[in-house]
């Protein structure tokens, strides 16, 4: 941790802050908020502070991050599970490693076939795992959450989605409740003609489209060529089949992409009005990831032209309505996130952003995490590995942390930092039996620059991210990390 240098605090807000931090007056949660805070704004974007506070950081799908995990001891993985608080409804992850192509992009734990047969028998594999599990769940546990990703979970015929779902009827009792949250993550390419209707029919209300980029040149050097027609067809499909939210995941500082062509595809996509967009960072990593190595460098945009990508991306996302959630993620006003995030009640985990932060989560297949209270653990991320152990009748977690008092005070100050832009110093006090201005000076002195850019503002209640600041809240939550340190150098991708 650096050396303090001043301890500046802000008795008051500069009055034309105080109606984008109005909170609401009439709610118990200290994180409900005006529904302006979150209005779209021009101040989101602010191109100098970014260059200026722009560096490599955690995305915080967890605290401790996924870094910090530790081999596991034998017979934890099971003490955890008989132990877990049988009241906590379930989320469940699925992790479904193959894909038929290989995006040059991208950095997840995937497995490139063009058999499904090469699959083997991997779906045998996920249910001995979920026997496995289950039998050590005390009670009737009641899923509120499930989700495939990959990897391609499309990569899965029909018929073998049809019976994942009805195995997991047999071992877990799926929400009927209107909260319930069935998603998965599809190639469009890997879509046959009936697969979004047997999906729905199952019981998943949620879709989400990887698209990245619709220039036909861009899609040829990441080798992922989709046409524009067949996005817009899915699109159309799911609407009609009726999935209540549709994301599209989108990527900027692609090889070949300019800042027109960028500033046409968004405008193509807003025109197809997904509920909510995922629009990341391309982190170019070949020396971690052997897939980007064909990605010609010199085909990749320049800094400048990256930000003015991101900046106009912003400005016609704000234009047409939608609300800014953070890292990466907007959505239209009445989806379930920004409801959520207007009313205090938004959360994030290993999935994101979710609605869902009151359950456990178990993560099944190869490299899957699962959170079970306290508990971080995660699966091998090696295929053979990973059958092996299921073979065995071993639990095939291989990594684990306990989060102690500090980090559970650190993560909920982290997480209400991304999902709220706020903490409230006497709800800290009131939840962890500490004075947060004493026990996070060092903290509270080095957010003294940010304060000063006005990023941020600081008083004896609480510290407010400001909007020109709502694009670098990693930055601000990183202050709390008590892990980040040379160690975890080039391991994060930047912030933006």
């Amino acid at each position: 941790m650096t050396t303090p240098t001043s301890t500046p605090l802000s008795a008051t807000l500069d009055a034309d802050e105080q109606p984008f931090l109005a909170r609401s007056e009439h709610s118990g949660n200290p994180y409900a908020s005006d529904a302006r805070h979150y209005a779209p704004t021009e101040h989101l974007f602010d191109e100098v502070m970014i260059e200026k506070y722009n560096r490599q950081g955690p995305r915080y799908t967890s605290y401790p991050t996924a870094l910090e995990f530790q081999p596991i001891a034998e017979g934890a993985e099971s003490k955890i599970l008989q132990q877990r608080n049988q009241r906590v409804p379930l989320s469940l992850y699925f992790h479904i490693p193959f894909c038929r192509h290989l995006c040059y992009y991208c950095a997840c734990n995937k497995i490139i076939t063009k058999k499904n047969a090469d699959a083997g028998n991997y779906l045998d594999y996920l249910f001995a795992e979920i026997r496995q599990k289950r039998a050590l769940l005390q009670g009737e546990p009641v899923v509120e959450q499930l989700h495939l990703g990959g990897g391609t979970p499309t990569f899965l015929s029909d018929e073998e989605l049809v019976k994942l779902w009805q195995f997991l009827q047999s071992q877990f009792t799926l929400s009927t409740e209107p909260i319930a949250d069935y998603s998965i993550e599809i190639d469009p390419r890997e879509l046959r003609p009936n697969t979004l209707k047997v999906l729905r029919e199952l019981g998943f209300n949620r879709v989400s489209f990887g698209v990245q980029d619709l220039e036909e040149k861009v899609q040829i050097a990441v080798n992922r060529v989709q046409s524009e027609s067949m996005i817009q067809q899915v699109m159309y499909e799911a609407r009609a089949l009726g999935f209540r939210s549709i994301n599209i995941d989108l990527i900027y500082g692609l090889p070949h992409q300019m800042v027109e062509s960028m500033r046409h595809t968004v405008e193509r996509i807003i025109a197809m009005s997904p509920d909510r967009l995922s629009v990341f960072n391309y982190a170019h990593l070949p020396e971690r990831f052997k897939g980007q190595r064909q990605i010609n460098d010199a085909d990749l945009p320049n800094p400048s032209d990256k930000l003015a990508m991101l900046g106009n991306t912003i400005n016609a996302l704000s234009t047409a309505g939608y609300q800014y959630i953070g890292i990466d993620h907007f959505a239209k006003p009445d989806d379930e996130l920004a409801i959520a995030q207007r009313a205090g009640k938004l959360h994030r985990n290993f999935q994101g952003y979710t609605t869902h932060g009151n359950c456990d989560l178990l993560g099944f297949g190869v490299s899957s995490i699962s959170q079970i209270g306290e508990n971080y653990l995660q699966n091998s991320t090696d295929l053979t590995e990973y059958k092996a152990m299921v073979d065995g009748k071993q639990l095939p977690a291989v990594k684990r942390i306990q989060a102690k008092l500090p980090d559970q005070l650190r993560r909920y100050v982290i997480m209400n930092l991304l999902c709220h832009d706020y903490i409230d110093f006497k709800d800290i006090n009131s939840r962890f039996s500490v004075d947060p201005t004493s026990y996070f000076i060092e903290e509270i002195q080095q957010l003294a620059e940010m304060q000063a850019d006005q990023l941020i503002s600081m008083d004896g209640s609480g510290i407010r991210i400001l909007p020109k600041g709502r694009l670098l809240g990693r930055n601000v939550a990183m202050v709390f990390d008590s892990y980040l340190g040379k160690k975890h150098q080039n391991r994060f991708s930047k912030v933006i």
